[in-house]
C-alpha cells in the first residue's frame, strides 16, 4: 500500500488513511506521551514516523505541491460559510523561542506549519516574551529567535498574529527579564501582594505604571520602547505576514488582577479568589482615593471579611448573596476603586499600542478573561476579585468595551469551547451567559470580538467552538490553542481536521466526514516548496 501526494500544475490530491493518521507524529519533546513513539530523549525535538511499520506496510508519505492559496473544496457549498471568512488561526507553542533566542522544536514546527497550510488554516499566533527579548538589560533587545520564527511562517505562506507578553509563564517556565527580577529583589512593591503578604512575581503591579521604578523609567515607558523596537525590527513583516498584534495587559496577558494564581486542588471547586491590593503602591492609591472621598478609614486596606483564594462565597460575609458587604456603601466604594484602577491600566496600555501601531496595516488586540465561576450568584465574586465590578445589578463590562472602542482595538475572549452543561453544578458557573454578556457590551460599542479556546478537553468542544464562531455574533478571528505533541496526536488531530472541514461544509452529514476506516481525498491548492519530503527525524 502506498500513500502519496503527487503535485500537478494546479492542485494536489491527498490520500488520507487511518494508518497515516495513526503513525504520523509531530514530536515536541514530551516524554510522557502514552503512545510511546516520541523521542527517547527528554526535551529533544523530532518529526517522527514509525519507520519500521511504514516499511513493513510499504507506506510512503510524500508531498510534492506547488501554487496558490490553500482552499478546501467541499462536496457541496450550498448554504456554507467559506473558511476564509472564519479566519482560523492556531497558536504556536508558548516556548517556540527559547531563552537563548533559538527556535525550539524547529523541525516539528516547520512540518506543522505545512500541515496547517494544507488544511486551510489562515495563520498562527506567536507569543513574544519580554523575558526572552529584553532579558539581559533594559533596552538590550534580541529579536533574532522571533525573526527566525516569522521567516518560517512567511515561508509557509501563513499569516502571523503576534502576542506581546509582558508577563511570566509558569509552564513552560519563562520568567520576567533578569534585570526586572533583580530590581524586584530589593523593591518587592513593584509586584502585586495579597492579604497574607505573598507577592505575585509574574507581572508588575498596575500601581507602578507611571512610577519610575525600573532604573529611572516607568513600566509604561519600558513597554513603549519595547513595542517601538518590535515595530522597527519586524517592519518587513508588518502588514503582510503580521496582520495582528495583541498587547499584553496583565497576568497571562489578560486584563485582570492575579486573583486566582494559586492552582485549584484536584477535585475542588474553584474558589472566589483574593483581592490584590496590598502592595505599597496599591495601598497608597487606595488611601488617596479614600481621603478624597472623605472616608480616610476606608483606605487602610481591602475588605476584612472577604474569603481566601479557594473558599466559597458563603464562607465569609463579603460575597454573601443577601446582606453581603459588597452591597454596602463601603463595598461599592472599594469595588468601584478596584475596578477603575484596572480599567485605567488597560486604557493606558491599549492607548500605547494604538499610538505605536496605529499607522500600520495591523489590527491591535487586547485580551479579557472569562471569570465564569460563581456567575449565577448575585455578587459574581470571581469577577470582583479579578477587577470586574460586574454583579447581578451592575454591568461591569460596559467600561471595558468603552476603552477598547476608544483606542480602536479589538477584544479577545477565551473560553469559547466551554458550555454550561459541563460545569460542576455546585460552582454555580455559566461561561455561556458571561460570554454573551461581554459580547453584547462589545456589540453595543462596536468593538470586534475574537475568540480562543481554553483547551478544556470537555465533550463537545468543537461543536461549542463552532456555535460561537458561526452564530449571529460573527467573530473577527478564532485562535485554536495550542500546537504541540497533543495537537498532532492521533487522538486529537483527526478531530481538529474534521472541525476545520466542517467550517467550510456546515451542511455535510456526519457520514460524509472522514471515518477512521476509510480513505478519502481532498483537493487542495497549496503554496509549498515543491518536492517536500516528510521523513523521520
Amino acid at each position: 500500500m502506498e500513500v502519496s501526494v503527487i503535485g500537478s500544475s494546479s492542485q494536489a490530491k491527498i490520500c488520507k488513511t487511518e494508518l497515516a493518521y495513526r503513525d504520523l507524529r509531530f514530536c515536541f519533546g514530551k516524554n510522557n506521551d502514552k503512545s510511546k513513539i516520541l523521542s527517547r530523549k527528554p526535551n529533544s525535538v523530532c518529526f517522527e514516523s514509525q519507520t519500521a511499520r511504514f516499511r513493513k506496510a510499504r507506506l510512503r508519505f510524500t508531498l510534492e505541491a506547488v501554487h496558490s492559496e490553500a482552499v478546501l473544496e467541499s462536496k457541496s457549498s450550498t448554504g456554507s460559510t467559506p473558511l476564509d471568512e472564519v479566519r482560523l488561526f492556531v497558536g504556536l507553542p508558548l516556548d517556540t523561542v527559547s531563552d537563548c533566542n533559538t527556535i525550539n522544536h524547529a523541525r516539528a514546527i516547520a512540518a506543522g506549519l505545512k500541515a496547517l497550510k494544507l488544511l486551510g488554516v489562515e495563520g498562527v499566533e506567536l507569543p513574544v516574551w519580554w523575558g526572552v527579548v529584553e532579558n539581559e538589560g533594559m533596552g538590550k533587545y534580541d529579536w533574532s529567535g522571533y525573526l527566525a520564527a516569522a521567516e518560517m511562517v512567511q515561508k509557509a505562506d501563513l499569516k502571523l498574529h503576534v502576542s506581546l507578553c509582558f508577563h511570566a509563564s509558569r509552564q513552560p517556565k519563562i520568567p520576567l527579564p533578569k534585570w526586572v527580577m533583580q530590581i524586584g529583589e530589593s523593591q518587592s512593591s513593584i509586584f502585586f501582594r495579597d492579604r497574607s503578604g505573598q507577592h505575585y512575581r509574574e507581572s508588575l503591579s498596575l500601581a507602578v505604571d507611571d512610577l519610575a521604578v525600573l532604573n529611572g523609567k516607568t513600566p509604561i515607558q519600558v513597554y513603549h520602547d519595547f513595542c517601538a523596537s518590535f515595530k522597527s525590527a519586524f517592519s518587513p513583516f508588518i502588514g503582510s505576514t503580521i496582520t495582528g498584534i495583541s498587547m499584553g495587559l496583565g497576568p497571562d496577558g489578560e486584563l485582570r488582577y492575579p486573583s486566582h494564581h494559586k492552582p485549584v486542588k484536584s477535585g475542588k471547586i474553584t474558589g472566589v479568589g483574593e483581592f490584590q491590593c496590598y502592595d505599597l503602591n496599591m495601598l497608597n492609591l487606595l488611601k488617596q482615593h479614600a481621603e478624597a472621598n472623605g472616608n480616610p478609614l476606608w483606605g487602610l486596606g481591602g475588605p476584612h471579611d472577604a474569603p481566601t483564594y479557594d473558599q466559597s462565597p458563603n464562607s465569609n460575609n463579603f460575597f454573601r448573596d443577601h446582606g453581603g458587604s459588597w452591597e454596602s456603601p463601603y463595598g461599592d466604594f472599594f469595588l468601584s476603586w478596584y475596578s477603575n484602577e484596572l480599567i485605567s491600566h488597560g486604557n493606558r496600555l491599549l492607548s500605547l499600542a494604538s499610538s505605536i501601531f496605529g499607522d500600520t496595516a495591523v489590527n491591535v488586540y487586547g485580551k479579557v478573561p472569562l471569570m465564569y465561576s460563581w456567575y449565577k450568584t448575585r455578587a459574581h465574586p470571581c469577577e470582583l476579585t479579578a477587577g470586574f465590578y460586574n454583579t447581578a445589578s451592575r454591568n461591569g463590562y460596559e467600561a471595558v468595551a468603552q476603552i477598547f472602542a476608544r483606542n480602536s482595538c479589538k477584544i479577545i475572549l477565551p473560553g469559547m469551547d466551554l458550555s454550561d452543561v459541563h460545569q460542576p453544578r455546585e460552582s454555580l458557573s455559566s461561561p455561556e451567559l458571561l460570554l454573551a454578556q461581554i459580547r453584547t457590551a462589545c456589540r453595543k460599542h462596536k468593538v470586534q470580538v475574537s475568540g480562543q479556546n481554553l483547551a478544556s478537553g470537555a465533550p463537545g468542544t468543537f461543536q461549542q467552538i463552532k456555535k460561537n464562531m458561526l452564530g449571529e455574533n460573527v467573530l473577527d478571528l478564532f485562535t485554536y490553542q495550542r500546537m504541540g505533541a497533543h495537537f498532532f496526536s492521533p487522538e486529537h488531530f483527526p478531530s481538529f481536521t474534521k472541525f476545520v472541514r466542517s467550517l467550510s461544509q456546515p451542511e455535510l452529514h456526519s457520514d460524509d466526514l472522514l471515518a477512521e476506516d476509510e480513505e478519502a481525498t481532498e483537493s487542495v491548492h497549496t503554496s509549498s516548496d515543491s518536492n517536500i519530503q516528510m521523513q523521520a527525524a
